[in-house]
């Protein structure tokens, strides 16, 4: 079984909105809809865990029943941080999935899923044990000590960007969160459930990526995606 977890915990304090990130209206549908509709339609997703803001758990079964998003299960509460919230949607899957059976991670704020990167990410984690999204990186990265200069730069073709959606074997998953909270490993601000692993000494597989892929954060991120829906919806513009 292929399980999608989404995360859909954040308040949206950043972008200085009253609602959510994760339920602003975009064309008369909420973002966290786009982003379920990703998995909704792909024929190997079986089920969808949303891990929900306080509050907000009736706004999205209602969202969810208005659009259709019937592979959706359960609905768990969000912790206080990232890795909190991916704790507890993983930690609520104990009665429900096999050690083989695969958890897909992913930001309830990155809307533009597409088919091909959702999956590779299950190929590579059948083939491995886990699967990261990445892409190259394509800019200079130059290391600082003093914050004015520079002496050493990375070599960017051994530099990989990496983001949701993120596969993991539950067994693994469910392993690597009961130790990281258990020893206080990985769980620092700022950290996801690929650093965790890393922090617990595993190794991580790039699956393919995706430019379109992007993470509502700022106003610009929302205009972006708002630029990418019209693209598809002139699609048929020669």
């Amino acid at each position: 079984m292929n399980i999608a977890l989404i995360i859909a915990g954040g308040t949206g304090h950043r972008m200085g909105q009253e609602i959510p990130k994760q339920f602003l209206n975009v064309y008369d549908k909420p973002v966290i809809i786009y982003t379920l509709e990703g998995f909704q339609r792909h024929q190997e997703i079986d089920a969808i865990e949303v891990v929900c803001l306080e509050g907000w758990s009736e706004m999205l079964r209602a969202y969810s029943k208005q659009f259709n998003i019937d592979k959706l299960r359960w609905v768990t509460p969000s912790g206080e941080t990232a890795q909190e919230s991916i704790r507890n949607g993983v930690f609520a899957l104990r009665e429900v999935c096999g050690p083989e059976d695969i958890v897909v991670i992913h930001d309830g704020i990155r809307p533009m899923v597409e088919d091909f990167v959702l999956t590779d990410v299950l190929v590579k984690c059948r083939q491995y044990g886990n699967a990261v999204t990445s892409l190259p990186y394509n800019e200079q990265i130059f290391v600082t000590e003093d914050g004015a200069s520079t002496l050493r730069y990375i070599p960017r073709d051994t530099l990989r960007r990496v983001s949701t959606p993120q596969a993991y074997r539950y067994e693994k998953l469910l392993w690597a969160y009961e130790r990281a909270f258990s020893e206080g490993i990985g769980i620092q601000a700022s950290t996801y459930a690929n650093t965790l692993m890393t922090d617990l000494g595993e190794r991580l597989y790039f699956a393919a990526g995706s430019d379109k892929n992007i993470k509502l954060t700022t106003r610009d991120d929302f205009e972006l995606f708002k630029t990418y829906m019209k693209m598809e919806k002139d699609g048929w513009l020669k």
